[in-house]
């Protein structure tokens, strides 16, 4: 497995060591030593799995205080664009974000640490997601953004008359929104 650090400090994408012949290919997802050498110790607890059309965009999600949750995500077959947003209390990436493409073509997966919104876009036709989280999912502490947050600014690589979405990723806050719970300023 390769490591690849990314532009935002604990993101990272993981490209597998694939095995072909004529029979097909194999490969390791996750091998908890390889992970702890590259400094990534989070056990995970919760695999989850969706299936997508094209344009669909799910996100921008997470889990705030002490559920939140750090996920290592992939795609089993489709390709999508996979988007993490800093959103650490006191980071100096805060409101900055990654995006990757993730396919069953090139097999990466992309790492999201703890304080990180998380969605993404389906490319393809369709696409099967599948992630594991470190937490358990409680619902009194889920958050969402505004996938379209012009403060964030993500390049779904959807056209926007193409895209589909939630109600309540349509109508979710923004970033400013979560600048003010962190003050203690909630609505």
């Amino acid at each position: 497995m390769n490591f690849v650090k990314t532009a935002i400090d604990g993101v990272y994408v993981i490209e597998p060591r694939v095995f072909n012949d004529a029979r097909g290919y194999f490969f390791e997802s996750y091998n908890e030593d390889a992970f702890v050498r590259n400094g990534i110790t989070n056990r995970f607890v919760q695999d989850n799995q969706s299936k997508s059309s094209y344009g669909v965009v799910r996100g921008l999600h997470c889990q705030l205080g002490e559920h939140s949750q750090a996920k290592l995500v992939r795609v089993l077959q489709g390709r999508v664009l996979d988007v993490a947003v800093d959103v650490r209390p006191n980071s100096n990436t805060f409101g900055q974000h990654v995006a990757v493409e993730l396919s069953d073509e090139n097999m990466r997966q992309l790492f999201i640490p703890r304080h990180f919104l998380h969605g993404f876009s389906v490319l393809s036709k369709t696409a099967v997601f599948a992630y594991k989280v470190d937490n358990l999912y409680c619902k009194e502490s889920e958050f969402g953004i505004r996938y379209d947050d012009p403060e964030i600014g993500v390049d779904w690589r959807v056209p926007a008359d193409k895209i589909m979405t939630s109600e309540k990723d349509r109508i979710a806050n923004t970033l400013q929104d979560l600048v003010k719970i962190y003050k203690g300023n909630t609505k």
